[in-house]
């Protein structure tokens, strides 16, 4: 049973990226993963540009002292182009037009007053005050999202900033998702005696799915192995991941990790944490296999914490680092733990940290209570007021 940081460690080390590429027009790649750096093809802004309405000028042609008065030649609106400034000359300008050649600041409308066609100002403006410099965001050939980044909005802009049309992208992760057990039942259909309805399949697809990762398969596994093994064999070289449910603890009816075995191998079982202890990872003939536990909070906590990072590396993304908060805690644990604990908890309005009443791996409303995940150290006490590690929701989630 392997510790927590070193249990992350293999998975993440252990996914090899797809090797499936395409050419997509820029705006079909959000969510996907750059296989290429993005570099600009032209520099950012292509020119001096004026950052205000006013009037663009030579400082040569300020007056030493008092007010200077330039004969106003031209007028230049952002997407035009303005000839030369001739000496003791002005343009008038707006926001996000090029300065002509010859000008090098602006004089704020604000700053200024017009008689005759002619502006007048008493305000002396530095060289390139008020003025955006050419490339002062980005130069042409510049990387502008490197390879590994998974494309959000931002990233795209950027990319069309640059004069990017098209990016090189990995394809969508493949993945068959399977839950498992008799007495899991889809919530179409009446529940019977000692049976539950199956959290898990609409859950996980959704944790998938936000991820940017196609279903390739869903399916229900019963609680035998012969069919179990068959499933599995079949899926291996029609997905890039195997992602399972239930089936990889202890119990007779516990089939999937001894299918797995009978087919490949397991090099990953259990972690020493809670929630999400079973957690199984090997390979089923060649194919990535996760193998998460059924418990509904287990599964969620273990899909953020490893199988997350692992698809990510999977599909050719940087996976990063965990970066939690330190905050005081609103509660006492006064007895240790043989095992990491990832608590569900709620950050209150003093910036501390409360938790769920009731920490059961099955409550699974208390992951729409949550914000948080509190990270208790294995043979650590908590007192009231004492710093713990909180992982917010959102980022584990992004």
């Amino acid at each position: 049973m392997l510790d927590f940081a070193s249990a992350r460690t293999l998975l993440i080390q252990a996914a090899q990226p797809i090797e499936r590429r395409a050419t997509l027009p820029i705006e079909a790649c959000l969510g996907r993963t750059l296989a290429a750096d993005a570099r600009a093809l032209s520099d950012s802004p292509p020119a001096d540009v004026s950052t205000l309405d006013g009037y663009a000028i030579a400082t040569r042609d300020l007056s030493l002292k008092g007010e200077t008065r330039l004969r106003i030649t031209q007028r230049i609106a952002a997407g035009q182009t303005g000839a030369p400034l001739s000496p003791g000359s002005a343009a008038r300008i707006f926001t996000g037009a090029a300065l002509p050649p010859g000008a090098d600041a602006i004089v704020a409308q604000e700053s200024a007053r017009c008689e005759d066609g002619d502006v007048i100002f008493k305000h002396r403006p530095a060289p390139f005050e008020d003025v955006r410099r050419q490339g002062a965001d980005f130069r042409a050939g510049e990387v502008l999202v490197p390879a590994g980044t998974r494309l959000g909005p931002t990233h795209l802009g950027l990319a069309a900033s640059g004069g990017i049309a098209e990016l090189e992208v990995h394809d969508r992760l493949r993945v068959a998702l399977l839950t498992s057990g008799d007495e899991v039942t889809p919530p179409v259909q009446p529940l019977a005696p000692g049976h539950i309805y199956n959290a898990n399949a609409p859950m996980l697809r959704g944790l998938l799915e936000q991820l940017g990762c196609t279903i390739s398969h869903a399916l229900h596994l019963p609680d035998d192995f012969a069919a179990t093994r068959t499933a599995l064999e079949r899926l291996a070289g029609e997905c890039d991941v195997i992602l399972t449910s239930g089936g990889v603890s202890v119990g007779e009816e516990d089939h999937i990790k001894a299918a797995v075995e009978s087919l490949g191998r397991i090099d990953l079982w259990k972690v020493r944490m809670k929630p999400g202890k079973p957690l199984a990872f090997g390979q089923v003939a060649g194919t990535p296999f996760i193998g998460l536990p059924g418990n509904p909070v287990s599964g969620f906590a273990t899909f953020l914490l490893f199988a997350k990072p692992f698809l990510l590396a999977r599909m050719g993304a940087r996976v990063p680092p965990l970066r939690p908060l330190q905050l005081p805690a609103a509660f006492a644990r006064p007895v240790a733990s043989d095992r990491r604990e990832f608590a569900r908890a709620r950050i209150t309005a003093d910036q501390r940290v409360a938790l769920y009443v009731n920490q059961g791996s099955g409550i699974l409303s208390s992951l729409t209570w949550a914000d948080a995940l509190a990270e208790i150290p294995e043979h650590v006490t908590i007192a009231h007021g004492d710093l713990v590690h909180v992982h917010l929701l959102a980022e584990l989630l992004a």
